[in-house]
């Protein structure tokens, strides 16, 4: 059950539906465009300037260009979207998740030039876009919500009186969107109008609305969601709930069904309930009625998803349901293809979330451009990937999802650690290596104290905790700097260590990332077959032939037998040993952001690439060490910048709009007596 089930043979040609239009990019094309051609439905996929490489262009049966780098540029554009899908000649637009899936407006239009959304109707998106009206309607139907603020009234005072009413610490979200934007936790009075004048921000640069609404925050609640299936005749069931409790910065990283923990009466009650909420709405298609859970089984609503979910894959396998042939049929006018009691579950089904991040430097989000990319072959992987591939910082952080099924829990855990471990990811940080130490977790693997707060519990400050590179590592990362290096072919003959001459010692000195920079030197000298390393007063004998970059290899250092992966870029050597990723360079070229710039010099450099979209002090300023200087966002993520020193701004390098790159400096404090 590792793979989407084969469509049944009783389905009809889907003419109506065909061509069709997937408005989205990345993986979740591949998904849509496999189930499609088995249903005899031909596609058509959308791609922006910096998705020229991407795999979802060739996934399709035509792809057409609709420009543009950022997602406001390109997938956002819904009149462009629909004019270019009128001229294509397509029947149906899909549209995928984020972007345009859950505006109202663009379904409405698609409907308007004669296509078909594969989607619910835009007054039941309406009806949950606006999370505050939605919260009352719910109140309304005898839905229990979490007690809070959701009034027009936005103003500060208006709030301050609601949380004391509420009581701390409360939850500030948007009420126009999700995703972990625009929300914040705030824990005491003084923290609430700083978070609510930040969260308004980020939900009007997200959402194009800065409403707000407060709940009280419920102390590591559950994150459970209810897959909900209705058709246009008025029939809806539930496919069993998925824990998404696994998180950071308010998004999920790991998601799996069924929730450990959960009973019947207790899945009987809320997949009721997320009925009750699909029928209120007059609902249409496949949604997801999100709820959270406190320790006495108690449920809240929270919001509906009224769209296929990133974590469908796991409903997929304890079902055997295709949820996007079910999305498809629901389109094209048929009824559910299963009644309630004829949907079972079997086994347990888990999802790692693979993203281009930090965890070690709080999950900042990273851009490059994919070297090397080999999944494991051991679960199902839905990814759009391949070498060449860019991972551009004006979209989401997500590069692909890793998905295992077991006979049990600790099965499909199991499976996908090793699934993990297995897959090769190189020419961008990810935090694969963190997922597997997650998943092994024993606290996670009991399941019962897995919450909201597990990630800040039990991986408090250094969330990847990778091991630094041992003696034989290096040695591994100079060998191959000496005898596979591709710079090495200007090398004069006798340097390069693979002639008939005699060996000569080579000096290194090479710099590694992981987990924090480090720096070893020592000399190589490297000949027929094997080498010797001098290493810190240690000298081991290396054996072996490299292996081509990108093939796996095995050689001998000491005493010790590697199994290793690798990718140059430029000078920098990406490495994959014994289950983690190293990054090597010449000298000192790889430091973190963090070290280059900070207390020590004033320099306030990019933590990661993206854009400025906020600057709050101006040059000349005097500012203390902690005050926030600048907001950068990137991958659906801001971060502010403090002032690394009190002193003055005497540098201001950057502007609203411009776009950053990892370790550029952007501003420079100097003491207040030395500031000119």
């Amino acid at each position: 059950m590792d793979h989407v089930p084969v469509i049944s043979p009783q389905i009809a040609t889907g003419q109506r539906l065909s061509p069709l239009l997937i408005a989205n990019r990345g993986e979740i094309v591949l998904r849509i465009a496999r189930t499609a051609r088995r249903m005899g439905i031909t596609t058509l996929a959308i791609y922006s300037d910096a998705d020229r490489a991407s795999p979802h262009r060739a996934a399709c049966d035509d792809a057409i260009a609709i420009g543009g780098e950022t997602p406001a540029q390109s997938y956002l554009r819904g009149e462009a979207i629909i004019a270019l899908a009128r001229r294509a000649g397509a029947a149906a637009i899909h549209p995928g998740y984020g972007f345009l899936s859950e505006n109202a407006a663009f379904a409405q239009a698609v409907a308007d030039a004669g296509l078909v959304f594969v989607g619910p109707p835009p007054q039941a998106i309406a009806a949950m876009g606006d999370k505050a009206a939605a919260r009352r309607r719910m109140a309304a139907i005898g839905l229990p919500v979490i007690p809070g603020y959701d009034g027009e009234d936005q103003s500060e005072q208006v709030f301050g009186t609601a949380a004391r009413e509420i009581g701390y610490p409360v939850m500030v979200k948007a009420a126009a969107g999700g995703g972990g934007r625009g929300m914040r936790l705030v824990s005491e009075p003084t923290e609430l109008a700083p978070a609510l004048r930040a969260a308004a921000a980020e939900a009007k640069a997200a959402f194009g609305n800065g409403q707000l609404i407060l709940e009280r925050a419920l102390i590591a609640p559950r994150h459970v969601e209810i897959q909900i299936f209705a058709d246009a005749h008025g029939r809806i069931v539930h496919l069993g709930e998925r824990d998404c409790s696994v998180q950071r910065r308010h998004q999920k990283v790991i998601e799996e069904a069924p929730s450990p923990g959960m009973n019947e009466t207790l899945r009987r009650r809320m997949g009721e309930a997320a009925i009750t909420v699909a029928r209120a709405i007059g609902y249409v298609g496949a949604g997801t009625v999100e709820f959270l859970l406190d320790a006495e089984g108690l449920f809240y609503f929270m919001e509906m998803n009224t769209r296929l979910q990133v974590e469908h894959p796991v409903t997929e396998l304890i079902t055997g349901i295709d949820l996007v042939e079910w999305q498809l049929r629901i389109a094209r006018g048929e009824p559910l293809p299963l009644r309630q009691e004829d949907i079972y579950h079997q086994g347990h089904a888990v999802e790692a979330r693979l993203c281009a991040e930090e965890p070690g430097d709080g999950f900042l989000p990273r851009a490059g451009t994919i070297l090397l990319w080999a999944p494991s072959p051991a679960a199902r992987c839905d990814a759009a990937l391949a070498p060449g591939v860019v991972v551009s910082p004006h979209y989401d952080s997500m590069l692909g999802k890793v998905i295992a099924h077991g006979a049990d829990r600790a099965h499909a855990m199991a499976r996908l650690a090793l699934a993990l471990e297995e897959t090769t990811l190189l020419g961008v940080a990810t935090n694969r290596q963190f997922l597997i130490r997650l998943l092994r977790h024993p606290a996670f693997l009991a399941g019962d104290t897995v919450s909201t707060a597990f990630i800040p519990t039990h991986f408090p400050d250094d969330a990847s905790r990778a091991a630094a590179p041992d003696s034989s590592i290096w040695g591994l990362a100079a060998w191959l700097a000496v005898v596979a290096n591709p710079l090495a072919a200007s090398w004069p003959e006798a340097w390069r260590g693979w002639s008939s001459t005699p060996p000569l010692p080579r000096p290194w000195r090479l710099a590694c990332r992981a987990p924090v920079a480090l720096e070893r030197q020592g000399q190589i000298e490297a000949g027929r077959g094997q080498a010797m390393l001098r290493l810190e007063g240690r000298e081991m004998v290396i054996v072996g032939t490299p292996a081509a970059a990108g093939e796996p290899g095995e050689i001998m250092v000491g005493e010790t037998s590697l199994c290793y992966r690798f990718a140059w870029q430029g000078e920098a050597l990406w490495l994959k040993c014994g289950g983690q990723d190293f990054l090597f360079a010449p000298q000192s070229r790889v430091s973190t952001a963090r070290q280059e710039g900070g207390e020590g010099d004033g320099t306030v450099r990019a933590p990661m690439s993206g854009r400025v979209v906020g600057v709050a002090r101006a040059a000349g300023e005097k500012v203390v060490r902690g005050q926030g200087v600048l907001t950068l966002e990137a991958m659906k993520m801001e971060v502010t910048l403090p002032a690394p020193r009190d002193g003055v701004l005497t540098r201001l390098a950057v502007a609203p709009g411009h776009q950053v790159v990892l370790g550029q400096v952007l501003a420079v404090v100097e003491p207040a007596g030395g500031a000119v």
